[in-house]
């Protein structure tokens, strides 16, 4: 069948494919093609200029090989046509990278760049070329996609951890009731736990590799000894970077792969963003099924085929199970990558290649979560009513406030007087008129109120 998302085996392709299609421009087959091609281009200016043995470059040609990288789709499907049957004098070369090699030859011949062609890939391995362009790729997404998209969760949270820091809330440990809290202060812990994250990606280096065969420049020294090659490759891979947020560093230390230990802590990085969301996902559908939070039904959605009452949590539902697929394929890639028996196997290449399924399901959840917050509101009163039904919740104050005015077993009075049964207020001020303390205390005590009760919560909520 022709593809397309209703033909698509991937969700991320089919059911989903608007929130993903964006990704394709860092994480297809053609975004990875047109990489290696601008590294191959920017490889060879490099080279004209180092003395190796190459003729200098005119601008015109430099403005030329800059004009390859900006390859086409026609050109992405000749690089495919050359690894699969070949072209022309070019036998099949079932290689992706050589391909690459091959498709600039083709464009350099006919043109004043002809007699250069041959310099193309010199002395590289493949994983010269796909280390740097894997680099590129992770490099951009991260600051162009990844990092804004989570700015927009975290902007989402601290304005309502802003406007409701002083909405109080009865909050639950083990599912019981517990010493409240506010709304605002809840969002500002997500809050506080993502930009924490965020902050870590954006101190990210990705490591890449440019040291030929098995890491050690051999052909490199055996064609041209008297250059410095690792200065040349760490000034090449700075000028690739060109000053990004996310740099590229050269690993002077590799087998003929770049270990991916960088990979390894970008995407624990980035797993550990999303259990973040899928704690704070849970917890608003749980807010949600308390009543707590309020869902605006858009007209025309079903939210029951049988029920037709029912406005679900489907957008903080469909974020988590979104996050928890990302995940698995995060957890395993930081688990593969950096393992390769001896000097080099190919395992890696075919994982490396999964990196945008699972970064898209990760944007999928990320646009989620922003769509399900747009639909949501604060039910203040539906709080404000819990707490008044669980006013249990003021025995942690009375009890302290004892201790410091010096009754022996504050504790254990209280917790006898309120453990697995029904108080209310009342049942408390009849209680603290029996204490030996001041009128001034009981009067502070008996002020109490599970609403007011939410100690330092609005101050932290407000950032």
């Amino acid at each position: 069948m022709q593809l397309e998302p209703l033909t698509a085996v991937s969700a991320v392709d089919g059911r989903y494919h608007k929130g993903s299609a964006a990704l394709s421009d860092y994480f297809s087959e053609f975004a990875l093609i047109r990489a290696r091609v601008r590294v191959e281009c920017e490889y060879l200016m490099a080279l004209s200029q180092a003395g190796v043995g190459m003729r200098a470059l005119s601008q015109q040609e430099k403005k030329a090989l800059r004009s390859f990288s900006d390859i086409s789709l026609d050109d992405a499907g000749m690089v495919k046509k050359l690894e699969r049957e070949g072209h022309g004098n070019v036998p099949a070369t079932n290689h992706d990278v050589k391909a690459v090699e091959y498709l600039l030859k083709q464009k350099m011949q006919g043109t004043s760049l002809e007699d250069v062609s041959e310099w193309t890939h010199f002395a590289l391995t493949s994983e010269d070329v796909n280390s740097t362009a894997y680099g590129l790729i992770l490099s951009s997404f991260v600051e162009k996609s990844l990092l804004p998209s989570l700015e927009e969760i975290r902007g989402t949270l601290d304005r309502l951890s802003r406007e409701h820091a002083s909405a109080a809330m009865l909050s639950r440990t083990h599912g019981q009731a517990a010493s409240p809290t506010t709304f605002g202060k809840e969002m500002r812990v997500f809050e506080a736990r993502l930009a924490r994250q965020m902050q870590q990606l954006s101190a990210k280096t990705v490591l890449v590799k440019f040291g030929g065969a098995t890491g050690n420049w051999n052909a490199h020294m055996a064609a041209a000894p008297r250059l410095d090659w690792l200065s040349f490759a760490q000034k090449f891979i700075k000028q690739l970077d060109g000053g990004r947020k996310i740099p590229l560093e050269l690993n002077e230390v590799t087998t003929q792969i770049e270990p991916h230990d960088t990979y390894a802590e970008l995407f624990d990085n980035a797993r550990r963003v999303n259990t973040i969301l899928i704690d704070l996902s849970q917890d608003i559908w749980r807010y949600i099924s308390d009543g707590w939070i309020l869902q605006k039904p858009k007209a025309g959605e079903v939210g029951s085929s049988t029920m037709p009452h029912k406005v679900n949590p489907i957008d903080f539902e469909n974020a988590e199970g979104n996050f928890g697929i990302a995940n698995a394929l995060f957890e395993h890639f930081s688990r593969k990558l950096p393992v390769s028996r001896l000097q080099r196997d190919l395992s890696d290449s075919t994982v490396l290649r999964a990196i945008g399924t699972a970064f898209a399901h990760a944007a999928i959840g990320y646009a989620s979560l922003v769509k399900g917050f747009g639909k949501i509101s604060v039910n203040a009163q539906a709080m404000r009513e819990a707490l008044a039904e669980n006013p249990e919740v003021l025995a942690e104050a009375i009890q302290t406030v004892l201790r410091k005015e010096g009754i022996d077993a504050s504790y254990e009075q209280l917790m006898e007087l309120t453990r697995g049964k029904k108080v209310t207020l009342k049942d408390f001020a009849a209680f603290i008129d029996t204490l030996a303390v001041s009128a001034d205390v009981k009067k502070r005590l008996k002020a109490l109120t599970p609403d007011s009760y939410v100690g330092l919560a609005p101050r932290i909520a407000k950032g």
